[in-house]
C-alpha cells in the first residue's frame, strides 16, 4: 500500500518521453519492428534480446480537461499504425524532497533508495506489452498481468522491465505475455471526500486498471496470449490492488461475460482496512487540497479540473505524503465508495464477496523498517500510542491503541529487521516501531486475508511465503519491504532466492499451482504445502528455503483482527 514504490539497489534509466505517443507508416516487413494487428488498431513494437516490447498502447481517452477526475472513458476508435516503441509516459508522480531523500540516505546510506525525480503527464492511460519473440498469434500463452507499487503516489509501466522475467519464463519452456498497465496516481486517482464520493470519482485508479485488464480481455489474444489464463499480479500498492480487484464489485471480475483473471499474485500487500471516501480522514485531505489550489467553497470540483497542470498538481502534493514522518498514513489510497469498493477489504473477504481464484500472498521478513526511518521522537510506548491515535486510527480509543502497542516488547532484540539482536537499532524504539508498522500494514493482513479465503472457500488453493534473503545485511533495513522486485526485475545478483521465486511463481502462471512444471525438473524445489492444509509459510533464504509455521506473533494476529473495524487507515 503505502510504500513507495522503491527501487532497492536499482538505478531507474532517465525518463524520455518524446515519441511516446507518435504514430506513424512503417515498414512492417522489418523483423525487429513487429506489427500486430488487433481490435485496438494496428501495433508497432521493437524487438531487443529476444524479446517484443509494445509500450504505451493507449486505452483511454487521456483523462484532462473536463474527464479529469473523472472515471476512465474507453477509446474506442481504432489506432492507426500506433507507435509503440516506447517509452510509455508515467503518470503524474509525487517526488522525494530533497529533505527526504536526505533523511533517508543518513539513516540507511547514500544511493541505498533512491526514488527518480519525474514529473509525468496526465496523458498516460496505458498498456505495456512483452513477449517472446517469434510467439504470434494463436499459439494462447497465459498472461502475467502486472500492477505496479508506489504507495499509490508513483511507479509506472516503465519502471520495471519485464523482459527478464519473460525471458527466463521462455528458457524454462513455460513463456507467458507480460501486460504491465498504468493508472492514475496521487490525488489524480485516488483523492477522497463527500464531493468526491457524489460526483462518482472515487478509486479513480482502480477503476484504470480495471479497464486495462478489460482491453487486455478484447486483444491480447492477437497477441498470441489467452484471455482466459490471465494471473494479476503486483507489489506493494499493486498487491493491495490486486485484492482489490479481487473484491471489487462485491467479486465480480466478469467482462462480456467471462472472467478478467483466473490467479492472483500478491507480494507484500493484502486486505487494507480502510475509512470510507467521504470518512473525515478523506474529508480533510480533500480540503486541503482544494484550499492549496485556490478552489475551496462551491463547485470546488468543478474548480479543480479547470486547473491547470501544475497548480493542479502542487495541490495534490501539498498533503502528507509518503517518506514523511507520517508515512504510514496515506493521504491517497483506495477507499471505500458503496460502488465499486462497496465496503473495507477485510469486510469483503470475510463475507465471500470476492473472486475465489488460486493465489499466492507473500511478504518480507521485515516489511516495516523503511516506514519509520522517519519518526524518530516516537521512543517510548506512550509516543507511539499516541502517534497512532493521531495520525492514523481515528475511531480507535486510547486504551485500545496501548493494548496493541504493549504487544510488542521495546527490547531491541524482539523487533524488526528480525534476529539480529540489539543490532539496527536506529533510533530507541526503532526496531520496536518497525515492527508494529510492519505487521500492521502487511504481515499480519496477510494472515487475515489468508484465513477468511481458506475458511469460506477450503477448495480454492492458496500458497503463501516470507522472504528473508536480505536477513543478516548490515545496517537496518533486513529483509526490507520491496527488496524482492530486484529479484524478478533486475539489480542484485542472482542467487538461489531468484531462482526459486521466479520457478515457482511461472508454475503459477503456467499451471495455477506453483509446485507444477510438465516441462522441466522441480527436484531442487521444496514442495510448497498449501497454506489452508499447513498453515505453512516457504521462506526463501538466499541459499535455501525452508518451511516455517506461520503463528508468529499471535497474540498481535489476534488483536489486529478482532478490531479491524477500528484499525481503519
Amino acid at each position: 500500500m503505502r510504500s513507495r514504490l522503491i527501487t532497492v539497489a536499482v538505478t531507474l534509466a532517465s525518463f524520455l518521453s518524446s515519441g511516446a505517443n507518435a504514430r506513424h507508416k512503417h515498414n512492417s516487413a522489418h523483423h525487429e519492428f513487429p506489427t500486430v494487428e488487433a481490435p485496438a488498431g494496428s501495433i508497432m513494437g521493437q524487438s531487443t534480446s529476444g524479446i517484443e516490447t509494445f509500450a504505451g498502447i493507449p486505452f483511454a481517452h487521456p483523462p484532462i480537461g473536463q474527464l479529469r477526475l473523472r472515471p476512465p472513458v474507453r477509446l474506442q476508435e481504432r489506432l492507426h499504425f500506433f507507435n509503440a516503441t516506447g517509452p510509455a509516459a508515467y503518470c503524474p508522480q509525487i517526488t522525494l524532497s530533497a529533505e527526504a531523500q536526505s533523511t533517508v540516505d543518513n539513516a540507511i546510506g547514500t544511493g541505498i533508495i533512491t526514488l527518480p525525480n519525474i514529473v509525468g503527464q496526465e496523458d498516460c492511460l496505458t498498456i505495456t506489452i512483452k513477449r517472446p519473440m517469434g510467439v504470434k498469434e494463436g499459439h494462447k500463452l497465459p498472461v502475467l498481468f502486472w500492477i505496479y507499487g508506489g504507495g499509490f503516489q508513483t511507479g509506472g509501466t516503465e519502471q520495471f522491465n519485464g523482459s527478464l522475467f519473460t525471458s527466463y519464463a521462455n528458457e524454462l519452456n513455460q513463456p507467458f505475455i507480460f501486460v504491465a498497465v498504468n493508472y492514475r496516481l496521487g490525488g489524480f486517482g485516488f483523492l477522497a471526500g463527500k464531493e468526491i464520493l457524489v460526483d462518482g470519482a472515487a478509486n479513480l485508479g482502480i477503476l484504470d486498471q480495471r479497464m486495462g485488464l478489460e482491453w487486455v480481455a478484447d486483444n491480447i489474444a492477437s497477441f498470441g496470449g489467452d484471455p482466459d489464463k490471465v494471473t494479476i499480479w503486483g507489489e506493494s500498492a499493486g498487491s493491495l490492488s490486486v485484492a482489490i480487484q479481487m473484491a471489487l464489485y462485491d467479486g465480480d471480475n466478469t467482462y462480456k461475460e467471462k472472467p478478467l483473471f483466473r490467479g492472483a499474485i500478491m507480494d507484500s500487500g493484502s486486505v487494507m482496512p480502510a475509512e470510507a471516501v467521504d470518512s473525515a480522514k478523506g474529508q480533510d485531505i480533500y480540503d486541503q487540497v482544494t484550499a492549496a489550489a485556490g478552489c475551496a467553497g462551491l463547485n470546488s470540483l468543478q474548480c479543480l479540473r479547470g486547473l491547470d497542470f501544475e497548480t493542479f498538481r502542487r495541490a495534490a502534493n501539498s498533503v502528507p505524503l509518503d517518506f514523511s514522518y507520517t508515512s504510514i498514513s496515506n493521504s491517497y489510497m483506495p477507499r471505500p465508495d458503496g460502488r465499486t469498493i462497496t465496503e473495507s477489504t477485510d469486510v469483503l473477504f470475510k463475507t465471500g464477496r470476492y473472486s475465489a481464484v488460486p493465489m499466492i500472498n507473500g511478504i518480507q521478513e521485515d516489511e516495516g523498517t523503511l516506514f519509520m526511518i522517519f519518526p524518530r521522537n516516537i521512543t517510548t510506548t506512550n509516543a507511539l500510542a499516541n502517534y497512532l491515535s493521531e495520525y492514523v486510527f481515528e475511531k480507535a480509543s486510547d486504551s485500545q491503541l496501548h493494548q496493541l502497542v504493549d504487544l510488542y516488547s521495546p527490547q531491541p532484540d524482539a523487533g524488526s529487521p528480525y534476529r539480529t539482536g540489539n543490532r539496527g537499532e536506529l533510533y530507541p524504539g526503532f526496531k520496536r516501531n518497525a515492527a508494529l508498522a510492519g505487521d500492521l500494514l502487511f504481515i499480519l493482513q496477510r494472515r487475515y486475508q489468508l484465513a477468511q479465503a481458506t475458511a469460506l472457500n477450503p477448495n480454492v488453493p492458496a500458497w503463501s511465503y516470507m522472504g528473508s534473503y536480505g536477513h543478516g545485511t548490515p545496517g537496518i533495513l533486513g529483509t526490507s519491504h520491496a527488496s524482492d522486485l530486484p529479484h524478478f526485475f533486475g539489480g542484485v545478483p542472482a542467487n538461489y532466492a531468484t531462482y526459486a521465486m521466479r520457478r515457482y511463481y511461472t508454475n503459477f502462471i503456467a499451471h495455477l499451482d506453483p509446485n507444477v512444471c510438465y516441462q522441466c525438473d522441480n527436484s531442487d524445489l521444496v514442495k510448497w504445502p498449501e497454506w489452508g492444509a499447513t498453515k505453512q509459510l516457504l521462506q526463501f533464504n538466499a541459499n535455501s528455503s525452508d518451511l516455517i509455521d506461520d503463528d508468529f506473533r499471535d497474540d498481535a494476529y489476534k488483536f489486529i483482527s478482532a478490531h479491524t473495524s477500528v484499525l481503519r487507515f
